[in-house]
């Protein structure tokens, strides 16, 4: 059904076209992957290739831990550590953390504020604080340019709990 060189190859140049046309089983592991993992590539040998993950499963192969091939690209399983990142950029968005400390806010996420910590750095290069800091200056600046109110107004509608606060971040950021 499937010609091994052809495949192969594709999993030597990790082709993301081949993504889901079908899946790697290793003999010696019985762990199949979608052809574009970042695994350790098997000898030719030792490979199987199946056109869904349901038919290497019921060959008796078990999903890579690494690619997740049994789930459907793009949900949060597929996409690992990156789902919980935006799922907390969301709600930082909405104001999660404006009147929250870093601890309460990495319990609403559901995992441990250093690690957490450690994810923002990793995909996003700064901590949820920073991000969250940011947001709210990036609102103070549009409402400072687009409306009329007040500095304490201007302050609270962004995030602020004060227009100290608002200033000294402005005075940090610029």
């Amino acid at each position: 059904m499937f010609d091994l060189a052809i495949c192969y190859d594709a999993m030597l140049r990790r082709d993301p076209a081949s993504d889901g046309r079908f899946f790697v089983a290793v003999l010696t592991t019985k762990i199949y992957c979608r052809p574009v993992c970042t695994a350790k590539l098997p000898l030719v040998r030792n490979v199987r290739i199946y056109p869904t993950a349901a038919a290497a499963e019921h060959g008796g192969f078990r999903p890579c831990l690494r690619c997740r091939p049994e789930t459907a690209p793009f949900c949060p399983a597929w996409k690992g550590t990156k789902s919980t990142v935006e799922r907390a950029l969301r709600l930082i968005e909405s104001g999660a953390l404006d009147g929250a400390d870093a601890e309460t806010f990495a319990e609403r996420v559901g995992i441990g504020a250093r690690h957490l910590t450690r994810l923002f750095a990793k995909h996003l290069g700064a901590s949820p604080t920073e991000i969250a800091r940011t947001l709210r200056v990036q609102r103070a600046k549009r409402l400072l340019d687009e409306t009329d109110l007040s500095m304490a107004d201007v302050a609270s509608h962004s995030g602020f709990v004060s227009p100290r606060r608002m200033s000294a971040a402005f005075t940090a950021l610029y």
